[in-house]
C-alpha cells in the first residue's frame, strides 16, 4: 500500500477507495464493545495515541475520551474519502488527522505511546512489514494494540447452522475469486498473537469481546446488519456460489419487506467476536 492513486493492498485498497458507509455502520454497531476494549488498556491522561487505519474517525473521539485533554490523538488512513469523513467528527482539541500509508507513515519515529489499529493490518500484503513500520513509531515502553473483528465465524442464523455455514463459505470464495487470493491469505490474521511475538513484543496478551445482539435490535444494529452485511457483503454477489434454493432462502431472510426477515424473528440471536491483542515494546 502506497500513497499513489493506482496502488492497491491485498483487498483492493487505494487512496480513492471509499467504503465510508460500511465503516460508520460498523463503528455505531460495535461502539460498546470497542470502547470496552479501549478501557481495558487503562490509558493515561497525557498519552499520545495513533489510530493507524482510522477510517471514518469515530474511534478518534473514543480514544480522546481515554487520554483526556492533556493527551493527543492522531488518525491516519490511506483513503482520502475516509479522512474527509474523519475530519468532520475528529475531536476539536488535541486531534490530528493525516493521509498516510501504513508502510511509510508520515509520523516521527518514537513519538507515540500507543498504536491502536483495528481491522486494518489484514489489508496489507505484508502484515509483518506493516507491523515493523508501526513499531518504529512507538516510544520505548509503549504498546501496540491490534484489534480484529470476526476471528470466529459470526452467528447470524442461529436456527439454521447449515445455511449459515454455506453463506460464510460463499463469502470466502467470493473474496478469493475477486482478489485472486488463496484461503491462507484470508485467514492468517487469526494468528495476530504470533505476529506480535515474532516482532519481538513483550508481555503479549489477548482478550476477545463478544458482540452479542438479540431481538429487538437497536437502530444501529439493524442498520449495520442490513446494509453492511445483508446487502454490502452478501446480496447478489453470492448467487453464483449458492444453490438456487439456498440463495432464495438467504434473500428472504435478508429482506426487510419479507415476512421471513431474520431480524424480526423473536429468536434472532447474533454473535460476532472482537479480539484485541496487545504487546509492549
Amino acid at each position: 500500500m502506497t500513497g499513489s492513486a493506482t496502488a492497491t493492498g491485498l483487498l483492493g485498497d487505494t487512496p480513492s477507495r471509499d467504503y465510508a458507509g460500511k465503516l460508520r455502520r460498523f463503528n455505531a454497531f460495535a461502539e460498546p464493545e470497542i470502547r470496552q476494549a479501549m478501557a481495558s488498556l487503562a490509558l493515561k491522561p497525557d498519552m499520545r495515541v495513533l489510530d493507524a487505519g482510522c477510517g471514518t474517525g469515530e474511534a478518534l473521539r473514543w480514544l480522546a475520551d481515554e487520554v483526556g485533554p492533556e493527551g493527543a490523538v492522531i488518525g491516519m488512513d490511506l483513503s482520502v474519502p475516509h479522512l474527509k469523513a474523519a475530519h468532520l467528527i475528529a475531536p476539536e482539541n488535541g486531534a490530528l488527522v493525516l493521509q498516510g500509508n501504513m508502510l511509510d507513515p508520515p509520523i516521527a519515529p518514537a513519538s507515540v505511546d500507543l498504536v491502536w489499529s483495528v481491522n486494518a493490518i489484514n489489508h496489507l500484503r505484508s502484515p509483518a512489514a506493516g507491523l515493523d513500520a508501526l513499531l518504529a513509531l512507538i516510544r520505548p515502553g509503549g504498546r501496540l494494540a491490534l484489534g480484529q473483528s470476526a476471528l470466529l465465524p459470526d452467528m447470524v442464523f442461529a436456527w439454521d447452522s447449515r445455511l449459515e455455514r454455506l453463506v460464510n463459505e460463499a463469502v470466502r470464495q467470493y473474496y478469493r475469486d475477486r482478489y485472486r487470493l488463496d484461503e491462507r491469505e484470508l485467514t492468517w490474521i487469526r494468528a495476530i498473537v504470533g505476529l506480535l511475538r515474532q516482532a519481538g513484543l513483550r508481555q503479549v496478551h489477548v482478550r476477545t469481546f463478544m458482540i452479542e445482539r438479540v431481538a429487538p435490535l437497536r437502530v444501529e444494529d439493524e442498520n449495520y446488519l442490513v446494509e453492511a452485511i445483508f446487502r454490502g457483503t452478501w446480496g447478489d454477489r453470492l448467487q453464483p456460489y449458492l444453490s438456487d434454493s439456498d440463495y432464495e432462502e438467504m434473500m428472504r431472510l435478508c429482506d426487510p419487506q419479507h415476512p421471513d426477515f431474520a431480524l424480526r424473528r423473536p429468536d434472532f440471536h447474533f454473535l460476532q467476536s472482537f479480539t484485541l491483542a496487545v504487546g509492549h515494546l
